[in-house]
This record gives C-alpha cells, sequence and structure tokens, in this order.
C-alpha cells in the first residue's frame, strides 16, 4: 500500500509509505530541486554506487499519469535520497546541503554533551563533589560581600553626620580622592580666598549634606566660630549608589 505521508527528516518533501519503509518519489525530487523528472531518473540509473546499496535504497514503483498511462518512478530510502542529491548542483540543492550539513552538526553537539546515568554512583559522587564545591564559592562571595552590606547597612540607619575624611574611611577611599569626586559633581566648594569647604545648598536640602557650627574657644579667652560641611547617612549612601564609582 502507497499511502502519503509528510515526514520532517526530508525537508517537507512528500514520501510514501510502502511495505513499512519510508521512500521519497524521485518525481518529489525533481520538483523539489527544479529538474525534470526523467533527468533525475537517468540520474539514479547513473550513480555510481555498488549493486547492494542501490537494491536497498532505490526501488521502481508504477504510477499511473495524468493520462491514465503507466509511469515508473523510484522510491529512495533517506540513505538513497541523501546520496542522490548530494551530486546535485543548483541553488535548491545547495540550500538542502546546508540544511543537512546543519543538521548532523546539531546531532553530533547533542551526541557530545556529556550524559548523566543515574545508576552510576562514580558519576553521582563526582556531581555532589562538583556542588559542594560550588556552594562553598557561594559561601566565599557572600562572606566577602558581607562586611560591605553591613558597612552599608550601618550608614543607612546612622543617626549622626561624618566630616569628609570620615566619610572616606567609611566608604574605604582615599579622603583627597572622596573630596575631589564630591567637588567635581557639585556637592562642595570653597569661595574665593577660603581654605574651607562649604556644601551647595541643594545638597543641603536633599538631606545629603549639611553644616556643622563649632565654637572654638582661643588662648586669649575669646571665642572662634567655625564651619564644616558633613556628609549625611544619606549622603554617604548615594555615592555607592552611583555608577562609575565606589
Amino acid at each position: 500500500m502507497n499511502m502519503p505521508v509528510k515526514h520532517g527528516d526530508f525537508n517537507g518533501i512528500e514520501i510514501m509509505e510502502r511495505d513499512g519503509a519510508l521512500l521519497a518519489s524521485s518525481r518529489e525530487v525533481a520538483k523539489n530541486f527544479g529538474k525534470q523528472h526523467k533527468n533525475v531518473l537517468q540520474a539514479i540509473r547513473n550513480l555510481e554506487c555498488s549493486d547492494e546499496f542501490n537494491g536497498l535504497n532505490f526501488q521502481p514503483v508504477e504510477y499511473m499519469d495524468a493520462k491514465g498511462e503507466k509511469r515508473t518512478e523510484y522510491g529512495m530510502t533517506r540513505d538513497g535520497f541523501s546520496f542522490l542529491v548530494m551530486g546535485f548542483t543548483g541553488r535548491e540543492a545547495a540550500h538542502w546541503k546546508e540544511q543537512y550539513i546543519s543538521a548532523f552538526n546539531a546531532m553530533e553537539q547533542k551526541l557530545r554533551a556529556p550524559m548523566i546515568d543515574v545508576r552510576d554512583q562514580s558519576q553521582l559522587t563526582q556531581i555532589a563533589i562538583q556542588l559542594i564545591e560550588v556552594n562553598q564559592d557561594q559561601a566565599k562571595q557572600i562572606e566577602a560581600m558581607r562586611e560591605d552590606v553591613e558597612a552599608h547597612e550601618r550608614l543607612t540607619k546612622a543617626d549622626g553626620s561624618l566630616n569628609v575624611t570620615e566619610a572616606a574611611k567609611t566608604l574605604g577611599v582615599r579622603p583627597k580622592d572622596l573630596f575631589d569626586w564630591l567637588s567635581h559633581n557639585g556637592w562642595l566648594y570653597k569661595r574665593t580666598g577660603s581654605p574651607n569647604w562649604l556644601g551647595y545648598q541643594s545638597k543641603c536640602n536633599s538631606g545629603l549634606l549639611e553644616h556643622k557650627t563649632t565654637t572654638v574657644l582661643r588662648a586669649d579667652g575669646s571665642e572662634k566660630i567655625t564651619e564644616q560641611v558633613r556628609v549625611t547617612p544619606k549622603g554617604c549612601n548615594r555615592p555607592i549608589e552611583t555608577a562609575g564609582y565606589f
């Protein structure tokens, strides 16, 4: 019994089932590869393969044409189909060859993938060892991050402010680098002729900086009022979140 069946292994070419075997039709080959059927038949007859291979993979099949006359075509196995079209030229043949090679490479890659046999105690032991090593590495990474996280939490929960030098120490950077960053990013400035840093009002209004006024007693008994810019816990947290720094 001949029963047309669609089968993806032939890239959408219609195949027929005959005596339990799936066979590609020489007429389907001609149609899909842009060739005349008589030329495909001639190519099959001229294949330089062994008689054994030919007999196993190419079977003559009779069919009725549009005029009701008996004609002969060939049904071919997947191996016969591949053997035949590998010798074809043209755009359609080139496309099919690329698809064939791609499918072959995908299968090869799949076969190369390591297979796990759950019955193999040695494989299970190796997997367990690898999982332990991964967990240990993750634990080390978490421990390395713990101090930074705790410092971040302390900054967030702290009530008091820090001078810039203290803030730099808390953030783990050099005071000079922090002063440079704050001044270049619109946090701090100096008045002309003054050695003291001041915070921009916008940063003070945002709660990132504050000014602390201190009264200092001089040796002669007079008082001197000094003003110091300080970084709030919110301000210390902001540089940590700023991309490209800390």
